[in-house]
């Protein structure tokens, strides 16, 4: 095979050409399979399109865990300035790319313990790729998550993730006389206004890890032009800090609905859960940490810091259900997350796939 950094460049370009937004996984699955296969991977596909490669046999285990998936929007892929573009540069196919590579090289020179890639799918939609997996008895002794931290930096936190759909519905009329009736559109942005300003926890500690968050992500109502809007839905992202659960962030809100419907009995509000995913922490001190802080050191000559991100990941299902040590790792600059100026540095990303063999190798006493 042709020089690992030279295929690993040409690799990272085939993916971020197979244009792969949640749910439509089939054909880049396909690819990273047959790839897989060709670099001595045992490769199987479960039934919900996650693609799962194994090197090496015995214990221990390590799993490698990253998603296929990225947000809608296609990016043209190029290099320029030793920088490569395209959807799912950052977020994740680079630290993907990174991890099954560093997985490959390792388990070239494995004599006992066994590396786990599993590639899943929905990542940033329904979590149905690391739920399935949970959901077959999935078993390791540490966990690797593929989320961009930058090549200096260890993600060992994420907050939670609890999705609220509301629903306002009022008597309609026509829109030539507003006055006679309530407009359900504006009636839910007054409710939309008591949520957003509402105290979820009493003298919360200071950065926004530690803050609830919310965001109106979806807002649908009305129809005719000349009739007053009677339904309007919305959708609205609340972030979870480690000292709450998604329930006690949930309560307030419906607190706050409860509250609204006393005071305006002429608007009918519905509410569903769509997801929630509770906050996860890992223990900064573990091995899998202590490993990575040595590998960071070793191939960068930095200290590495220790991240705790606003957004939520897979870590935070897998960890949770595990028990087991956890970090995410991966090349990129999360800023550039789901917007259309998307890409990574490629010396970065090569620098990535010596962290991960070099904390492959650790784990697995070769080092």
């Amino acid at each position: 095979m042709e020089k690992l950094e030279e295929y690993a460049v040409k690799f990272l370009t085939r993916l971020l050409k197979i244009y792969s937004p949640s749910g439509r996984e089939r054909k880049i699955g396909t690819f990273i399979a047959d790839e897989m296969k060709k670099l001595n991977f045992k490769v199987r596909v479960d039934d919900v399109g996650n693609v799962i490669g194994e090197v090496g046999r015995g214990k221990p285990t390590i799993l490698l865990c990253g998603h296929m998936d990225t947000v809608p929007g296609y990016i043209p892929v190029k290099i320029v300035d030793d920088k490569i573009y395209g959807r799912g540069a950052v977020d994740a196919k680079s630290p993907l790319a990174s991890m099954i590579l560093a997985a490959h090289s390792t388990g070239e020179v494995i004599d006992e313990g066994t590396i786990l890639v599993a590639c899943v799918v929905e990542e940033e939609k329904s979590g149905v790729g690391i739920k399935n997996l949970i959901k077959e008895g999935l078993s390791a002794d540490y966990a690797i998550f593929g989320e961009p931290s930058g090549i200096e930096n260890i993600i060992i936190g994420y907050r939670g993730s609890l999705k609220i759909e509301l629903t306002c519905r009022t008597a309609t009329g026509h829109s030539s006389a507003p006055w006679l009736f309530e407009n359900a559109i504006e009636k839910m942005f007054e409710l939309w206004g008591r949520i957003k300003d509402a105290k979820f926890q009493e003298n919360f500690p200071e950065g926004f890890f530690y803050n609830v968050s919310l965001c109106l992500t979806h807002l649908e109502g009305g129809g005719y032009a000349s009739s007053v809007p009677s339904k309007c839905k919305a959708l609205i992202d609340v972030r979870v800090p480690p000292q709450l659960t998604c329930a006690q962030a949930y309560d307030k809100v419906i607190e706050c609905i409860t509250q609204y419907r006393k005071e305006n009995p002429q608007v009918h509000v519905d509410v569903k859960v769509v997801d929630s995913v509770e906050p996860f922490e890992a223990d900064k001190n573990s091995i899998l940490t202590r490993a990575f802080s040595a590998a960071i050191k070793k191939v960068t000559g930095k200290t590495p810091k220790l991240l705790k991100k606003t957004g939520t990941s897979d870590m935070n299902l897998l960890g949770r259900a595990l028990e087991i040590p956890v970090v995410a790792y991966g090349p990129g600059d999360s800023s550039l997350d789901h917007t259309p100026n998307e890409h990574v540095n490629i010396e970065e990303y090569l620098s990535s796939i010596q962290v991960l063999r070099e904390v492959l190798k650790k784990l697995l006493n070769l080092s």
